[in-house]
């Protein structure tokens, strides 16, 4: 008998919220594709565009978890006319021992965001200087929000402004995050006063044309990119991230998707340039921030490790919670 446990978005919500213990967890996942065997292959992706659409599919083993994820990530951004969210999707979370489905987790995208803003925050705790008041974000949508509230929870924040295209976005954000975290945020004019004073800046738009340039860049400034995940998305100039000390989620992938192929295809990076992945910097298996001054960028594309980790999470907490319906898949043979 084969007992599969569902959980559905609200669920999760209760379960996984963004806190510490997730920060950590993703954390978990960069480490271990540093100093573990584990088995992550490419992103399978599948373009749409006459739908305006996109799904990406995750997964990878780690061997300090009992279980993987396979991830379904599926993103329609016409959505929105027809009343539609642009962004769904679910886990399947498998026996790395027996291959035996154990759950279904039907969250809608939601351990993805979570997932996503936790890696923002390991990055800023591994590459930020530790006096960090002024903030900058670029964009305005519910990762940038997210984004922000995960790095307060490992930095001291005084100050945030935010840019985005849309200027009513941009008023909405700024009014929504003073509310909510008591921390002052404005609207910059644009990108460069947006960063102008920055400690920190973190990019989560789908730009498809580089916002920061290499006159952006200022003594001890790290940035924290994640926006670009796919390879016709680039929020920063190849000038800008040769510049810079660079770090990424993961090598094969940011050569392909990322901010990385854009430099290596401008000429400004060597292809055999020795690339630095967080997880080295966790593993301290190589250097991330020398000093107060450097300036470094974290390429955050989004990893199949982070899925399974974020899913053995949710599954270890349901089960703990006895969370979740139990469908019991009986087949006889």
């Amino acid at each position: 008998m084969t007992s599969i446990t569902l959980l559905g978005e609200a669920q999760l919500r209760e379960l996984v919220p963004l806190d510490l213990a997730a920060i950590d967890q993703v954390e978990e996942a960069f480490l271990a594709l540093a100093t573990e065997a584990v088995a992550m292959p490419p992103v399978l992706r599948l373009d749409l565009p006459e739908h305006n659409g996109e799904v990406d599919v995750k997964t990878a083993w780690l061997p300090r978890f009992d279980s993987f994820a396979i991830k379904v990530s599926p993103g329609f951004f016409s959505n929105p006319s027809l009343g539609l969210p642009s962004l769904n999707g679910l886990m399947l979370v498998l026996s790395a021992k027996t291959g035996l489905t154990e759950a279904v987790l039907l969250d809608n995208g939601y351990l993805t965001t979570v997932r996503t803003a936790a890696a923002g925050a390991v990055a800023a705790r591994w590459l930020a200087k530790q006096h960090t008041p002024q903030v900058a974000v670029l964009g305005a949508g519910e990762q940038a929000g997210l984004q922000l509230r995960a790095l307060m929870l490992v930095r001291r924040v005084e100050h945030v402004r935010v840019w985005a295209r849309d200027p009513a976005s941009a008023r909405r954000f700024a009014a929504e995050m003073t509310a909510s975290s008591g921390v002052p945020c404005d609207v910059a004019r644009d990108v460069h006063h947006a960063l102008a004073e920055a400690d920190i800046a973190i990019t989560t738009t789908p730009s498809r044309t580089p916002l920061i340039e290499a006159a952006d860049l200022h003594p001890g400034l790290h940035i924290t990119a994640m926006g670009s995940d796919a390879g016709h998305k680039n929020e920063i100039a190849p000038a800008a991230l040769a510049a810079a000390r660079y770090v990424c989620d993961c090598e094969q992938q940011t050569r392909v998707l990322g901010e990385l192929h854009h430099a290596l295809n401008a000429g400004l990076m060597r292809a055999d340039a020795a690339i630095v992945e967080l997880g080295q910097v966790i593993a301290r298996q190589a250097v991330g921030r020398a000093n107060e001054t450097d300036v470094t960028i974290c390429d955050l594309t989004g990893t199949g490790a982070q899925d399974t980790a974020i899913a053995a999470l949710a599954l270890k907490r349901a089960r703990a919670a006895g969370a979740g319906m139990i469908f019991r898949n009986d087949v006889k043979r």
